[in-house]
């Protein structure tokens, strides 16, 4: 039996022990590589992935930045009725010149311009002494008519008389009864030609036809005056309008006629009224499209009793007129002049769709489409020339109806 200490010598001296330290650490020896493998190959796959993902992002930039910018405004749809505004003249209900009706020379006038006169009111008085003196010819004619037809008479019944006695021949009778139905034509003849030269000499005084007020007058005391129904040059002496209810002539395009219907209202503006309109109602239109204008010429009438509107002033009439159909309102800039018509450019799932569209009135910023866009449609604004369909944009800022700018 050994001693304890040499069995302890020999077993830290046997092989078996040997291996078993020998294999602890290379155990440790490939764990160790084995981390270092896996942090070299993490960092490895973390470089390369974030590399990836930059490179990934980039491209994406690239792209978005090589997409065309845009923006886009949605149609506004017009309203059912449209508000036209059309130019108009203002003309008094009536207005007439008065000219004379017999030659002479103007004696006295008795009203100047913008006096109010009333029907029958005495304006002029004309000097005729020429007609004076015919008229009184005529009534000495007259009476040696009378005293001819007397006479004739007087020998009719004598004769008549004498004929139941055989005293005178039927002959005579027949020529006394002849001589008086002459003179008694003469008499008929120069009554005629009296109450002419009468109506002459009355036409002396030149009378307001009716209430108003004149607008113009164009003679002046000891002017030689024409009258009106002669073949010389004729003399307006005034002219007289009645400005207490007004007549304003528009001519409506055709396009607008059949909106157009008698009883609707439309508001006057004028310049010297900048802040307030004035109402009047459609009372006719001529029913027909002049050939010339193509247009359809109606007729306002404007209440006016105190005068605040004068005659002849040129007035901006609003007429609300019913639109036939639908339309919408785009910005003009938002239009394409291309050889196959008019179109525009509407963006559908980020690419761009050329439309044609069917253009209406023009109004200057804005233009009616009858046809072609939607309300809900993005409409390019200022698109680019070279912009085709297919085209992928990218829309940087969008204009919706009821925005302000």
């Amino acid at each position: 039996m050994l001693p304890q200490t040499d069995v302890q010598t020999m077993a830290e001296g046997s092989p078996t022990a040997n291996g078993g330290g020998t294999g602890q650490r290379a155990q440790k020896h490939w764990l160790a590589l084995a981390i270092a493998v896996i942090a070299v190959a993490g960092l490895l796959i973390f470089g390369i992935w974030s590399r990836v993902r930059a490179r990934t992002a980039l491209n994406t930039e690239t792209a978005q930045a090589a997409l065309t910018a845009v923006s886009v405004v949605s149609p506004k749809q017009t309203t059912p009725a449209e508000e036209i505004i059309l130019p108009g003249n203002v003309q008094p209900y009536i207005s007439s010149p008065i000219y004379a009706r017999t030659n002479g020379y103007l004696k006295k006038w008795y009203f100047d311009i913008g006096a109010h006169v009333k029907q029958g009111e005495l304006l002029a008085l004309i000097e005729t002494p020429e007609v004076d003196q015919q008229l009184q010819q005529a009534r000495s004619n007259l009476l040696t008519a009378q005293a001819n037809l007397e006479l004739a008479s007087i020998t009719k019944t004598r004769y008549q008389g004498l004929l139941k006695s055989n005293a005178v021949s039927q002959q005579d009778v027949d020529n006394a009864v002849g001589t008086y139905n002459a003179n008694n034509a003469i008499v008929e003849a120069d009554k005629a030609a009296v109450e002419q030269y009468s109506a002459l000499v009355s036409f002396e005084k030149v009378y307001a036809p009716f209430d108003g007020v004149i607008t113009a007058r164009n003679t002046d005391i000891g002017d030689l005056i024409n009258s009106g129904s002669s073949t010389s040059v004729k003399t307006d002496l005034f002219h007289i309008a009645q400005p207490g209810k007004l007549r304003v002539y528009v001519n409506v395009p055709e396009e607008y006629s059949r909106g157009i219907k008698v009883g609707m209202t439309a508001d006057l503006s004028l310049a010297e009224f900048p802040d307030h309109k004035f109402q009047g109602k459609l009372v006719r239109t001529a029913d027909d499209i002049n050939l010339t204008t193509r247009t359809l010429l109606v007729e306002i009438d404007v209440n006016n009793p105190t005068g605040t509107l004068l005659t002849g002033s040129y007035a901006e009439v609003h007429l609300a007129v019913p639109t036939q159909a639908s339309t919408f309102l785009i910005p003009v800039n938002t239009l394409l002049f291309r050889t196959e018509g008019l179109r525009v450019g509407i963006v559908k799932d980020g690419k761009v769709v050329l439309t044609a569209v069917t253009p209406g009135h023009d109004f200057g910023d804005q233009i009616e489409i009858v046809s072609g866009v939607k309300v809900n449609d993005q409409v390019i604004i200022n698109p680019p020339d070279s912009i085709v369909s297919g085209q992928e944009v990218q829309i940087v800022q969008a204009t919706l109806p009821g925005d302000t700018k």
